[in-house]
């Protein structure tokens, strides 16, 4: 595949589309751009939707690695490990060619931890992926429709929605952040740190919004079915709120409501935390 590096970064407002094959032996595809958008631009990146990149193929490791804002990589047809690895702010779509043999829902996607440490941005994976998906996700928006044992792990910040089967031990050490499953299974979730409930009504209006936008993205026709069924199929969902987290947001509704100002909001929350 051509070299996606400091030729594909535009030197004015216009657009950059590039379309290419890709192979399991190409890794990191994305990642050299990315760190020329950083250099050239700083951590903002350039504005979303600026660089847009289509593949067709199987990416090897780490496809869109790091990458920043301004970056949109949309893969028409399957991963290998670390999609979306310290995801800095640009876009990962991953969806499976409609000519594959194995189409339809299930369909293995990409494989094992999925969204490394992602800090930002976005990663929509129309398919089932392997372990450890999500684990150390600070701030990312990461969906997908199935993962393996020990989703979620770990994660600081930032939203997940699975539109599937988990394995085992989802949100192990998870302490910050929201993740929404459909028809979970609680016997899977680790309790240790995390309370389940239903979503409420911000969190409704907010599924319904990112599937709309996963569902254009992807085509996935399961977004597709459960958007037609809609608010039906929001009672589906559970939420797992890390404790602590719902600690933090408690105090700022309550700061809110007192007229606290930051300074003693975040006291407040420092005084909560430790007992």
């Amino acid at each position: 595949m051509p070299a996606l590096t400091s030729g594909a970064v535009p030197t004015n407002n216009a657009v950059v589309a590039i379309d290419a094959e890709v192979h399991g032996t190409d890794r990191a595809t994305g990642t050299m751009l990315g760190s020329e958008v950083t250099r050239r631009c700083g951590p903002d990146g350039l504005p979303d939707g600026t660089i847009d990149i289509r593949l067709i193929g199987t990416a090897g490791q780490s496809l869109g690695a790091f990458l920043p804002r301004g970056i949109d990589i949309t893969l028409t047809g399957d991963a290998n490990d670390y999609v979306g690895k310290g995801l800095s702010g640009g876009t990962v779509v991953v969806r499976p060619h409609p000519e594959a043999p194995a189409g339809g829902d299930g369909q293995v996607i990409a494989g094992n931890t999925i969204g490394y440490g992602a800090t930002s941005g976005t990663l929509y994976l129309r398919g089932t992926v392997g372990e450890r998906f999500a684990v150390r996700n600070s701030g990312a928006l990461l969906v997908c429709e199935g993962t393996g044992d020990h989703a979620l792990e770990y994660m600081t910040g930032g939203r997940v929605i699975v539109l599937g089967r988990t394995g085992r031990n989802v949100a192990a050490g998870m302490s910050g952040g929201l993740a929404f499953l459909l028809d979970a299974a609680p016997a899977l979730v680790n309790p240790d740190m995390v309370e389940l409930s239903g979503p409420d009504d911000d969190d409704t209006n907010w599924l319904e919004t990112t599937l709309y936008d996963y569902a254009t993205r992807t085509e996935s026709p399961l977004a597709r079915s459960l958007l037609k069924d809609w608010p039906t199929a929001a009672a589906r969902f559970t939420r797992i709120l890390p404790q602590d987290y719902a600690r933090v947001l408690w105090v700022r509704r309550r700061a809110e409501i007192d007229g606290l100002t930051d300074a003693e909001t975040d006291a407040l929350i420092m005084e909560k935390s430790h007992g």
